[in-house]
């Protein structure tokens, strides 16, 4: 992990923590208007199942406004190993509008998403994907279904990229831990398989893992991530990822 990327991001989770105590002091935030931040310290950016962090630690953070309509906009930076083109940092931002679906017992987030690299060459590097997830329960399970879709675009070689996914989570009853799991499939420029090297423009990548809360704001979670394809020593090979996050 640059130090430069881990400044970079350590600033913006301060500016996020910063943000809600100078609100309340400065003047009061209107009923319907939430403000939310969250900071972590990860073993490894895991993007999809791929290293962005080429196997090292990253901090990251970010902060959201959403109001009582269900519409949003947020940010979120982390510290990356991205060569000369993606840079040190990743910096998303982001809008849209989540809600539940009338009594039916579902939720739907839709929005759009860009994808910065600020220390990298601009514009050859930052692209748009628009994003839709619907959210429900079966028993105890809380199951979330997602697509998004990159278009074409300079940034990613006049290609496209397709990501559909799948999560669940389950909490274990009389004890804190809550165990998850993941599984994504990619079709395109971002597959697994071509950033490691290989040829196949298709994809999967999986975790399952466990996470409890620590104390007060704090959480920990350790996840064993994997991809299909190519192995590659600190960018898609088997892992563990261990986090410790906090959320205000």
């Amino acid at each position: 992990m640059s130090v430069r990327g881990a400044i970079a991001a350590t600033l913006l989770a301060g500016t996020a923590l910063a943000a809600t105590p100078a609100f309340a002091q400065d003047a009061e935030i209107p009923a319907d208007i939430s403000v939310s931040a969250n900071v972590a310290l990860t073993s490894d950016y895991r993007f999809r199942g791929v290293s962005l962090s080429a196997g090292d630690p990253a901090i990251q953070g970010g902060f959201d406004v959403s109001h009582s309509s269900g519409f949003y906009i947020g940010t979120w930076a982390s510290s990356i190993s991205g060569g000369d083109v993606y840079g040190d940092q990743e910096l998303d931002i982001y809008g849209g509008w989540a809600g539940d679906l009338g009594s039916s017992g579902l939720s739907l987030d839709v929005g759009l998403l860009l994808y910065a690299y600020p220390s990298g060459h601009v514009g050859k590097a930052n692209y748009w994907e628009p994003y839709a997830k619907l959210s429900g329960s079966l028993g105890p399970a809380s199951i979330t279904t997602g697509v998004a879709y990159a278009w074409d675009q300079d940034s990613l070689g006049n290609q496209d990229n397709l990501y559909i996914f799948s999560d669940v989570e389950v909490g274990v009853p009389n004890t804190p831990f809550t165990v998850s799991g993941h599984l994504g499939y990619t079709d395109g420029v971002l597959a697994p398989d071509l950033l490691a090297g290989g040829l196949d423009d298709t994809g999967l990548d999986w975790s399952v893992g466990v996470s409890m809360p620590v104390f007060g704001p704090l959480s920990a979670s350790f996840s064993y991530v994997g991809v299909d394809g190519a192995s590659v020593d600190g960018l898609t090979d088997d892992t563990v990822v261990a986090t410790l996050s906090a959320s205000f």
